[in-house]
């Protein structure tokens, strides 16, 4: 093993004895919480040895980058995720690579992958992003835009909303992040009957290296963590 890859399994190790703890406080079992590994920052070669270490779920923020490590890493078992801001030009592309969207953040948007889903006969899985936090340089639905602007978002054809996704203000506390998080699965249990038949919006993406265990507390089933993961693999590389 090399030392970039002895560093990885160290470092995934950290993270799952982490996620573990949180789902025992919580009592929840941690079948309930998918890790996606944040793979923006990385190499490619880093992110080949992580799949080999049995992470199959990857999440990008940029279109193009995803598109390309979708090419990359094929034919590997890996389901993708689209965590970034999507401009409604590079949908097609996006719905083509990934198979979760965490990042519809406006209707037009929603608008958009409703009819090229219906174009492509794809079925993609579609959170809702949530700002919750109200910092201007966040994207998404304030809470009560989602309130109302659901009737129109139940109003697709093609697709569904799986979910919500958030992200928290940055913090050195963990607990400050804790409302924003409790705060969309409230949201969620509020919409939930007031949605279409079969829509269960399960899944809450939320929660990121510094507060993902809070996050897992609060309901997440999608925790989204990087920087964890990768740490000191510069330095490791070069050893």
């Amino acid at each position: 093993m090399t030392a970039v890859e002895s560093r990885l399994a160290r470092n995934l190790h950290a993270v799952n004895e982490r996620l573990r703890a949180a789902c025992l406080r919580a009592g929840r079992p941690v079948s309930d919480v998918t890790l996606i590994a944040v793979t923006k920052y990385a190499e490619l070669d880093w992110v080949r040895a992580l799949v080999d270490l049995g992470v199959h779920h990857l999440g990008e923020s940029r279109p193009q980058q995803l598109a390309a490590r979708v090419e990359a890493l094929a034919p590997a078992p890996l389901t993708w995720h689209m965590i970034g801001h999507l401009q409604r030009n590079k949908a097609r592309r996006t719905l083509q690579s990934a198979t979760w969207i965490h990042s519809v953040d406006s209707l037009r948007l929603l608008e958009t992958l409703d009819q090229l889903a219906g174009e492509l006969s794809v079925e993609p899985k579609l959170l809702v992003e949530v700002n919750l936090s109200g910092e201007a340089t966040k994207g998404g639905f304030s809470a009560d835009e989602l309130r109302r602007s659901w009737p129109q978002i139940c109003a697709v054809r093609n697709v569904r909303i799986d979910g919500l996704m958030t992200m928290a203000a940055l913090s050195d506390d963990p607990e400050e992040a804790r409302p924003t998080f409790a705060g969309l699965r409230q949201l969620r249990d509020e919409l939930l009957p007031l949605s279409p038949q079969g829509w269960t919006l399960g899944e809450l993406s939320m929660g990121m290296t510094n507060d993902f265990e809070v996050a897992i507390e609060e309901g997440a089933t999608f925790v989204r963590i990087g920087s964890a993961l990768f740490e000191g693999l510069e330095s490791a590389a070069t050893s």
